[in-house]
This record gives C-alpha cells, structure tokens and sequence, in this order.
C-alpha cells in the first residue's frame, strides 16, 4: 500500500507547492502528484492560474530527493504525444526511478480550458483514441504509465497496454467493480494482474481531530464527494478502498496549499492504514 496526496497547482507562486512536496516527504509519505490544466474557476468565478504540469513536475523532483512523484493525470490532449514524451523523460533524467506517469483523455470538465485556447475539446472515442496513440509513445521509456478513468471508458485501452489504472473520486463500491472489470480484461489479455496496479485519488478535508474537520466543512463547504473527518474518520474510509484492491491512495486536500495536511496524513493517517 502507497499513500500520497495531491500538490496545489492552481497558484501564483510555485514555492507554494514546492513547500508541501518537502514536507510530504518529510512526513514519510509515498508520493506527491501534479495536475494538468490550464487553469481553474474558483468559487467566485474568477479564472485560477495553474502551473505547467511538466514544469511542476521537474521542480519537485529537483526539491526532493525519496518521494515518488507523478502526474495524476497528464491529458494527452494537450500536447502531441511526442512533447508529451519528452517533457516526461526529461523529469526521469531529474527524479531517476520515483517517477510515475498518470494520463488521462480528459472529460466535460476540461471543455472550458481547451476551447478557451482553441483546442478541439473532442468526443469522447476520439479521445479515447488519442489516449491509446499516447500510451504507446510512452510505454517502456523507463516509468510506470497508469491510465486514468472510468473503466467502462478507458478500462480495455488501461488493460491492453498500461501498468496500472487510476479512479478519481469513486465510491468504495464503484471502484470495487470498476477495478474487478479491469482485473478480468487484464487476465483476459493474457497479462500478470499482480503487476498491474490499481489506484484511486479523492478530494479530501482533513484535520488533526473529528472537531476541527467539521469547523473545516463549515469554512469551506465542500460537496458530498469530498471525504471529510479526522485521521480515524479518514483512515477507515480510506482502508475501504485498499479492501476493494487499491494499492495506491491519493488525496487531494481541499486546502492543497495547507503544508499540515502532508503531517496528518504521514504522522497521523498512515499509521492506521498499516
């Protein structure tokens, strides 16, 4: 089992980031992931800035020097899957083997940011396509490549080519299934399930005790997808998924430039998911 959570992308000031990856791996935990938009809307509509993903990604690979890190999840498209490629290979030449790489086809949500740059938002087949075209450039460049979706949507390209696969933000029930579907098309194409990993990621509101979570829930009134509590409350929600066959858990803090998330989690979560 491997823990990690999600870094704050959607700020002006890249130490911002770079502070929570330090202290992720201080805490002792297994990873940290970037994102990859082009940019975000807060709450109050305003247009939230992001950092490049491949830029993020060799930062915090220069910033630490054990943690894993990856892109959870790059979308393929964005770049040609030569670019793509590249930027990739030129954060292993800076992490070495803690590099792991998430990619994605995008969805709805990533309409706004395409369009607004003059992109082809797609439909989903043809994203799905250039998700296949993508994992063949990248397989067998020295990393991991996971597959990032839903499994009726990306599960046979994950199955067929990838090494793992990544749910964001599913139900323990629906990964459950999600991740036996996979399991069975990952047999069923004669590959070894036990060298497949399967992995989920989740929006997180964490605080040191069950109290002071709530007085988060008040402050950031987050939606019901979003797993709000203390270690324990966490921790036990958390242990769902690995029963359901999660080796890898990523949360993403609601408060992501909050570098306390990275002690709870390493100091007061992991202890419990042993």
């Amino acid at each position: 089992m491997r823990l990690g959570l999600t870094l704050p992308s959607f700020v002006e000031d890249p130490e911002t980031p770079l502070a929570v990856a330090r202290r992720a791996e201080a805490a002792g935990l297994h990873g940290v992931f970037v994102y990859d938009h082009l940019f975000r809307f807060g709450a109050d509509g305003a247009r939230r800035p992001a950092i490049e993903c491949t830029a993020l990604l060799g930062a915090v690979a220069a910033e630490t020097s054990s943690i894993s890190i990856g892109t959870l999840v790059a979308r393929v498209t964005l770049r040609p899957a030569a670019t793509l490629a590249v930027g990739l290979d030129t954060a292993l030449r800076i992490a070495g083997p803690r590099l792991l790489v998430g990619v994605g086809a995008g969805d709805e949500q990533s309409r706004a940011e395409m369009e607004t740059f003059g992109l082809d938002f797609g439909d989903e087949a043809g994203r799905v396509m250039a998700l296949r075209r993508s994992l063949r450039v990248l397989r067998d460049r020295g990393y991991p490549v996971w597959v990032g979706g839903r499994a009726r949507h990306v599960g046979l390209v994950a199955a067929e080519g990838a090494d793992g696969w990544n749910r964001w933000g599913a139900t323990p029930e629906v990964f459950a299934r999600e991740a036996d579907e996979i399991h069975r098309l990952v047999e069923r194409l004669g590959r070894a399930p036990s060298l497949f990993t399967p992995s989920w990621g989740g929006l997180v509101l964490l605080g040191r005790t069950e109290a002071e979570a709530e007085a988060k829930r008040e402050r950031f009134n987050p939606g019901p997808q979003v797993l709000v509590g203390g270690p324990e409350q966490v921790a036990a929600r958390l242990r769902e998924y690995l029963a359901a066959g999660a080796r890898w858990l990523t949360v993403g803090p609601v408060d992501s430039s909050e570098p306390e998330n990275a002690d709870i989690l390493g100091t007061d979560v992991l202890p419990l998911l042993a």
